[in-house]
């Protein structure tokens, strides 16, 4: 497998190759999402739900997500690395959004970062990539803004809303984006937006007409609960089968089957005499 970097990736998109991305946030889920050759991995401030446990990803800090990109950055030998500037790290002013980018870079181990907005965000994607670190745009449903929004609601809706996703994606990539996220973006919408502007376009809930694809890799492996968002489809049943598992395990120590002496390293052990006279000398206090 070849290392995967933007120029190798925008060759993608120019030949008409779709383009994988999953989420990841550990070490050792990274070595399996890199060997099984995604082009790219999103480490996403939704770790604030799939590994914290929030309803919505505001309470993650910029710590958090050095930590985790580290991690998955250690991992990856070929995928490209994508770390999320979480939410109020880039938002105060541009100085800070600079500060926080570089942060991630020089911490963290990613390729790109990546931050929600559209117009709203072009002087802080400007100025970021004015040193040199790539940018990632995500517009369409923004969860850092699901107060404002109202919930995870479809964005773009609608021709007034249309053509406001639509300004978002081209101003974005004028301000030096070369990626962008479209989540629960209509498909016309989403395919339109990826005829008209250079960059990557990224769906998750936009359908295919977009080079590439995310989802987080709990939702695909069936480890997020019952609750499946519409855009997910999940490729295997990882959580039903980690729960069986962890219950045959559970019953085995219980019932004292567990280990065997197969798991048990016998050949090191000291004579039954010497036991013994340890027995004798050591009263149990």
């Amino acid at each position: 497998m070849k290392k995967n970097t933007i120029a190798t990736l925008m060759a993608m998109k120019a030949n008409g190759e779709k383009i994988s991305q999953l989420t990841c946030y550990d070490y050792s889920t990274a070595k399996l999402v890199d060997a099984a050759g995604i082009n790219t991995i999103l480490v996403g401030d939704s770790l604030g739900m799939t590994m914290q446990g929030y309803s919505d990803t505001l309470p993650v800090t910029m710590e958090e997500m050095i930590l985790y990109g580290r991690s998955v950055c250690r991992a990856c030998e070929n995928a490209f690395v994508i770390l999320d500037m979480p939410f109020m790290s880039y938002q105060v002013s541009v100085e800070q959004a600079v500060a926080n980018a570089g942060r991630l870079m020089k911490e963290g181990g990613g390729n790109a970062v990546k931050l929600e907005g559209g117009k709203s965000v072009c002087e802080q994607i400007k100025a970021i990539t004015a040193c040199g670190i790539p940018v990632c745009a995500h517009i369409g449903m923004t969860p850092q803004s699901v107060n404002a929004m109202g919930g995870f609601k479809v964005q773009g809706k609608g021709e007034e809303n249309a053509r406001r996703v639509l300004e978002d994606a081209l101003a974005v990539e004028e301000a030096g984006a070369f990626m962008v996220v479209l989540e629960c973006v209509p498909p016309k919408l989403a395919a339109l937006i990826t005829k008209k502007t250079n960059m990557i376009t990224i769906g998750i809930g936009a359908s295919a007409g977009c080079d590439g694809q995310v989802l987080v890799y709990q939702d695909m492996l069936g480890m997020s609960g019952e609750f499946v968002p519409k855009f997910v489809k999940r490729y295997a049943n990882i959580g039903e089968e980690m729960k069986n598992a962890f219950m045959a395990y559970d019953a085995e120590v219980k019932a004292g089957t567990f280990p065997t002496a197969a798991q048990t390293y016998a050949k090191s052990d000291c004579a039954d005499e010497f036991l013994a006279q340890l027995d004798a000398e050591y009263e149990k206090k």
